[in-house]
Parts: C-alpha cells; sequence; structure tokens
C-alpha cells in the first residue's frame, strides 16, 4: 500500500514538472531579463515540481484531520469568501476620490485571503461540534463503531500478543502510534545488554505482526508533545480516538481505567486461559524445590502456576504424582494444593502411621492452617 502511495505521488509530480515545462508559464514573463526560451522552460518545469511538492504536503497533512474537520474548515473557508466578496463590493462602490483603484484591489484581495484563512482556521477548529448523523447516508455514524487497538511497549516485547492475533481472536485496528517505535528503538538501541534485547525482541515481535495478512495494522503519527510520559501519551491517545489500550503494564492498567480508558490486559487473559483444577484430579508434576513449611515440595505448571505438595520434600528433581486437594485464588496468582497420589487416602494415610494419634479432621484443620499460612507470606 505504501509503494502504491509512493508511486502515485512521483507520478503526479512528474505530470505537474511536465505540464510546467510544456505550457511554459514563464514564456512572456520579463521578469528574468533576456533569456532564451529553453531557459524559461526549465523554470517553468520547477515552479510545476514545487507546486506538485505543496500539494502532496499539503494533501499529507490533511489525511489526518477527521472528516468533521474537513467539512468545518470547508465550510468555515466558503462563508470567510462569501464574506470577503461582500465586503469587496463595497469597497469597489467607493469613488475613485475617496480610495483609489489600486488600494480597491489591495484590499479586496487581501480581506478574501483574510476572511478565508479566519473561516478556515475557525471551522476546522469547530468541526468537532458538528452531528454528521443528521445527514444520513455515509455520513451517520450511529451504527459505526469502531474498533481500535493500541498496543503498549511492554506488550509487544512480551510478545503474547502475536500468538494470540494469530490465532484469530483478536479483532480490529491494531493500532502502534510513532512514540512507541521510538521508544522500542530507545531500548533496542540501549548500552544495558538486557533491555537491548528486549527492545530487539519487540521489534521482531512488530514485524511479526505486520507480516500477518489478517491482522489489520496502522502506524500513526499522531502524538502530543506537551505530555512526557509515554504511558500518559498513551491515555491521551485512547481517549482521542476512543480505543482500548492493550498491556500488561500494571501501573498503566489502573491509571487508564481512571482515566476513563478501557484497557485489556495480557496477564489477565493469561490467568483467565489456565487450566481448570478441582480437588480430587490427580496431576503429575516435577518437584523443584523445597516449601516454605515441613516436609513441603513444590512445582510449578507449564503456565507457571505454583503447586505446594505435602511430604515431597524427599522427592525433590524428581516427577510425582498429586492429588489436588484445593485450588486458591490470590493476588499473585492461582495456587495448587495437593498430596502425592499415593496418600490422597486418610484411612490409607492411617493405617501406615500407627503412632499417628491425630484425628483427620484435626490433620485437616492444620494443612488449612498451613496454607494460609502460605498465602500470607506470598502476599
Amino acid at each position: 500500500m505504501k509503494l502504491d502511495i509512493l508511486i502515485i505521488r512521483i507520478g503526479f509530480i512528474a505530470l505537474l514538472l511536465l505540464f510546467g515545462f510544456q505550457l511554459n508559464p514563464f514564456a512572456n514573463t520579463q521578469r528574468f531579463g533576456a533569456i532564451d526560451d529553453a531557459t524559461r522552460r526549465i523554470f517553468s518545469a520547477l515552479l510545476g515540481f514545487i507546486v506538485g511538492l505543496v500539494i502532496i504536503a499539503f494533501e499529507m497533512r490533511v489525511k489526518r484531520a477527521s472528516l468533521k474537520t474537513l467539512i468545518g474548515a470547508a465550510i468555515g473557508s466558503i462563508l470567510g469568501i462569501v464574506g470577503a466578496f461582500l465586503i469587496g463590493v463595497l469597497i469597489s462602490i467607493q469613488k475613485e476620490a475617496a480610495v483609489s483603484a489600486e488600494m480597491q484591489t489591495f484590499l479586496t484581495i487581501s480581506l478574501a485571503f483574510f476572511m478565508a484563512y479566519i473561516g478556515l482556521m475557525v471551522g476546522a477548529a469547530k468541526g468537532d461540534y458538528l452531528d454528521l448523523s443528521v445527514l444520513g447516508g455515509i455520513f451517520s455514524d450511529k451504527n459505526l463503531k469502531r474498533d481500535y487497538k493500541i498496543l503498549d511497549t511492554s506488550v509487544i516485547i512480551d510478545g503474547r500478543i502475536a500468538d494470540v492475533a494469530e490465532t484469530g481472536f483478536l479483532g480490529g485496528t491494531l493500532i502502534i502510534p510513532q512514540f512507541i517505535l521510538t521508544e522500542l528503538q530507545q531500548v533496542a538501541d540501549s548500552s544495558d545488554s538486557s533491555k537491548r534485547q528486549r527492545g530487539r525482541r519487540g521489534l521482531d515481535m512488530l514485524q511479526r505482526l505486520r507480516n500477518n495478512s489478517q491482522i489489520d495494522i496502522q502506524i500513526i503519527e499522531t502524538d502530543f508533545p506537551a505530555v512526557k510520559e509515554v504511558d500518559l501519551k498513551l491515555i491521551e491517545l485512547g481517549k482521542q480516538l476512543e480505543a482500548v489500550i492493550i498491556t500488561n503494564d500494571f501501573n498503566l492498567n489502573k491509571v487508564s481505567q481512571l482515566r476513563g480508558v478501557n484497557v485489556l490486559n495480557i496477564n489477565e487473559l493469561a490467568n483467565a486461559l489456565k487450566p481448570v483444577v478441582l480437588p480430587g484430579e490427580a496431576m503429575r508434576v516435577f518437584i523443584l524445590k523445597e516449601g516454605k513449611e515441613y516436609n513441603q515440595g513444590v512445582a510449578y505448571l507449564d503456565d507457571g502456576t505454583m503447586v505446594v505438595v505435602d511430604n515431597a520434600r524427599r522427592l525433590i528433581g524428581k516427577t510425582a504424582d498429586v492429588a489436588v486437594t484445593s485450588v486458591l485464588q490470590t493476588t499473585a496468582g492461582k495456587m495448587i494444593f495437593g498430596r502425592l497420589w499415593e496418600e490422597k487416602d486418610d484411612n490409607y494415610e492411617t493405617s501406615n502411621n500407627i503412632h499417628e494419634s491425630r484425628s483427620p479432621g484435626f490433620r485437616k484443620a492444620t494443612r488449612e492452617l498451613r496454607e494460609t499460612t502460605i498465602i500470607e507470606e506470598i502476599d
């Protein structure tokens, strides 16, 4: 798409340059002195080239404006020109003794530029107050729901957004602001090796997203020079576009919600997609380290969920079958408590521990107390 636009712009400039050379608007002017026709044609071609550049620059700026801004600017400039014309009529009917002909021409042209400029600027500034839905047809936006999602630096570096997008669960248009790309570039050029690696990973994830033809990605130049922090710029952009911010930054999540901007948190999505484990189910885990309580072992599932296993200290470094006893949700995430599979039956445990004088109810209460202690230490 960008290549096509570039080709069209180059062709447009070349066409204006050719028209200037052929039509030669400087053919009869005497401002350049005594120069030959070929030189005049070259000056005319340069004029066409400059006009083409000005038009393309104006097109690039206008393309960023909203439809309401364009309509407001057009209405304002038309009203300004009409007002200048009426005032110019009043000036032209004055007697030449009062206002000379040269002064009348100058005042009329100056007034036309002044009124058109004022109307253009005021109309563009007030265009957001227009209600285009009353016009109906293509101007009606009552049923139009823009689905914009702005990507944060942290979620790009994290990389899981690319996996989610490739599965087709992430719809709408992904917006990547230019100031986010600048921040990624700065991280990728950092002297710190770990930051440099994270920045390059983020750039690789962006390239992966752009290579996916099923994902609509837009890079926008909108910036907020008065706002210094990137997170606050994201919030302002989210307000302007009525977009959702995708992040895994806890602080940005909270601030955005306080400022009235919706947020999609990748970490919350990951927690929601963790497998559901019910008490009594069996699982096979690798006992990685010792727990905080006596004779406990700790394992982790593939998604990072902690599994605390009673009487598993002797199995550190080994794989064990575990029976789930309880599943608890904490602010740090989900935790699973369990016992070794061969000890899942209280009767079996009692029969093999003849010196155990505690009742099953007492042992259950003790186990729940240990779980509560672990949760408090993690929090």
